[in-house]
Parts: C-alpha cells; structure tokens; sequence
C-alpha cells in the first residue's frame, strides 16, 4: 500500500514562515515527481510547486519568490518552504504523487492517483 503523509501546517501571522513535508511510503519502485497543490474554501485546487526525479522545480506565479521545493531522497521525503506568507495563501496544502508503484511484480506508473490527507495553513493580517 502507498501512502503520502504531510505535515508542517499550522497557524501564522502574515510575513511568517512554515515548512510543509510530503513522505512516501510503501511499495514505491520510483518517485518521478512530487507536486504541492492547495486549495482554499470556495476555490478549485491549484497548483502551487513540483519538483521532478531530477530536481527540476516549477511554481505558480503566485509563490514564486517566496516558496521553495526541495527533496530528500533518502528519506522520500519533499519539503516545501513558504516564506513571507500572506493571508491569501491560508488554504489546505495537500502532496500528489506521480509514482511507480510495484503491485505484486507488475509496475505501474500513476501521476494522480496518490494524495496525502492533508495539512491547514492559516495565515493571519
């Protein structure tokens, strides 16, 4: 079974900074891209960052600047570093997984089909 598990949201005042974490765990033969997308009341899901298998990065144009991806592949773990948030960055912060997966021998590549739960970012004025 794959899982992707986040954490790192909480409650900040606008010009702080938080650092999200997305891990992967389970039968996964290979990581191939690790996205951010949020989503705020109201609002469709946008995307916010992706970083590939080869550490190539791409931002929304709304966080660029201020948002940093980054991977640590030993722990199959990507981080996202929000700085200098603002209000309008309050939404949920959920990890998509585009990933190999080994399903009894056979492998699979599934871009959309693995989420974390989850993590609130609430940004105060």
């Amino acid at each position: 079974q794959v899982q992707l598990v986040e954490s790192g949201g909480g409650l900040v005042r606008a010009g702080g900074s938080l650092r999200l974490s997305c891990t992967a765990s389970g039968t996964i033969s290979s990581i191939n891209a690790i996205s951010w997308y949020r989503q705020a009341p109201g609002k469709q899901r946008e995307l916010v960052a992706v970083i590939s298998s080869g550490g190539g990065t791409n931002y929304a144009d709304s966080v660029k600047g201020r948002f940093t991806i980054s991977r640590d592949n030993a722990k199959n773990t990507v981080y996202l570093q929000m700085n200098s948030l603002k209000p309008e960055d309050t939404a949920t912060y959920y990890c998509n997984g585009d990933l190999t997966v080994n399903d009894g021998g056979i492998y699979y590549r599934r871009r959309y089909d693995y989420w974390g739960q989850g993590t609130q970012v609430t940004v105060s004025s």
